[in-house]
């Protein structure tokens, strides 16, 4: 691919960035200017792996021309078109196609533009279910302690990461919190579920106790939580948090925005764990990241209890302007044919031995307190500085960076999603550098 090297702007401050020390960026910018494949071309034209697709979401990899002609094509033909009372038909192809690679009891998409968007969907549809059955007292909301679900007030109130809740206000009433699920003295250096924690699930029964079963909505979690650090679900938790949850009428989210397409070698991590939840929400992988979308997987017996009444009149009072955008929906369209003309999901299955092992190498190096890994996935979690606590993390991070590897750091903890069509040389390559990163970390 030829690459045309753009100026980096003259003028930074107008661009308030999101999740970013923006005065420490704008000292020294870190500016990417193409991408191909499984690399990144920056403004001084090097190339950087990509060892995070992007934001755990560019899971085809970058330039994809089936993704890339889609959505030129799209444009060109349906630029816009509503989604309220109208429809066109990429978007129903596109829910169709969802339906069809996800397992056997979800039946029904519905589209949003972002994984917050689709965690405020589904919080909302799982209320308003119980509704529409006569429940209505079944307002209270369940989420989880280092939990991550996005940035609106919904997601943020049943999120569990302080950061992302202190700095604004009390935020939604009704919320409770099952406790997390790390371990590190019980479970460190595990290579895939640890065997310990299960028992943190029954925490749920207590908030039953307290608040009445019948009295609570829906509890949420991500099967395999990323943001906060890449946690494991311990062996036999998920399965009895669908035991507790249906056992007094609770619906389960999945939040899958991370995990979903592909991420664990499966089209989901339900299926990979094999624990039905009652809605998954998802986004990231389903576009390639390419185009803002997002989706919300629900099973007929969610759908079909909104059915009823007059049929001109509308179920649910709930959408967004570009709820199944014609241009995301042929983005989405490409994107699950480059998964599956590719066999991306059971090349990321295929490799996740070699990757455990490489990944796994690196214990033993300075400062690493503990490695965890699934599927394509990885964590390496560091020692913290005395009184500088993410710090070490983030020098690692800016030297990867010139050593020529994105990685990804929350807290000390470093996190690592390639891009599903990595090989065994990437992968080499990927923690070759951050071997030597790590043995040269302060």
């Amino acid at each position: 691919m030829a690459y045309d090297t753009p100026k980096v702007p003259n003028d930074l401050s107008a661009f308030w960035m999101p999740f970013t020390a923006n005065r420490q960026f704008k000292k020294n910018p870190r500016m990417f200017v193409s991408a191909d494949g499984m690399y990144y071309k920056t403004a001084d034209g090097r190339d950087v792996l990509d060892g995070t697709a992007g934001l755990w979401c560019v899971n085809a990899g970058h330039n994809r021309p089936l993704i890339t002609e889609a959505i030129q094509k799209q444009a060109a033909e349906l630029d816009y078109a509503p989604a309220f009372q109208m429809g066109h038909p990429k978007a129903f192809e596109l829910a169709t196609a969802i339906r069809d690679m996800a397992p056997d009891p979800f039946e029904h998409v519905f589209f949003t533009n972002s994984g917050s968007e689709s965690v405020e969907t589904a919080l909302k549809i799982a209320l308003a279910y119980h509704r529409v059955r006569g429940e209505g007292t079944r307002t209270r909301l369940i989420g989880r302690e280092r939990g991550y679900h996005g940035v609106n007030f919904g997601g943020i109130s049943v999120g569990g990461i302080v950061n992302n809740r202190k700095f604004f206000g009390s935020l939604l009433t009704g919320v409770d919190h099952l406790p997390h699920t790390h371990l590190p003295d019980q479970n460190s250096f595990v290579r895939g579920q640890p065997e310990h924690g299960a028992y943190l699930a029954e925490d749920l029964e207590r908030i039953v106790a307290l608040h009445g079963g019948d009295n609570i909505a829906a509890v949420i979690v991500e099967p395999m939580a990323g943001s906060t650090g890449v946690l494991m679900p311990p062996k036999g938790y998920l399965e009895k948090l669908r035991e507790i949850c249906t056992k007094h009428g609770i619906l389960l989210i999945f939040d899958e925005v991370i995990t979903g397409f592909g991420r664990l070698g499966s089209s989901f991590a339900a299926e990979h764990f094999g624990v039905m939840p009652d809605l998954i929400t998802t986004a990231k992988g389903l576009t390639n990241g390419v185009i803002p979308m997002g989706a919300v997987l629900a099973t007929s017996k969610i759908h079909d209890a909104f059915m009823s009444g007059p049929e001109e009149a509308i179920e649910l009072f709930h959408g967004y302007t570009y709820s199944g955008n014609p241009i995301a929906s042929a983005a989405g369209l490409a994107t699950l044919r480059t998964y599956r003309e590719d066999g991306l999901f059971e090349n990321a299955a295929g490799l996740a031995n070699y990757w455990e092992d490489a990944l796994h190498s690196l214990k033993g190096l300075p400062h690493v307190i503990d490695i965890r890994n699934m599927g394509l996935i990885g964590a390496i979690e560091l020692e913290g500085i005395e009184g500088a606590p993410t710090k070490r993390a983030f020098n690692a991070f800016l030297q990867a960076y010139d050593k020529g590897l994105l990685i990804r750091t929350t807290g000390d903890i470093i996190a690592l999603s390639p891009p599903l069509m990595i090989n065994k040389a990437q992968i080499d390559e990927l923690f070759g550098i951050l071997a030597d990163v790590l043995k040269n970390l302060d």
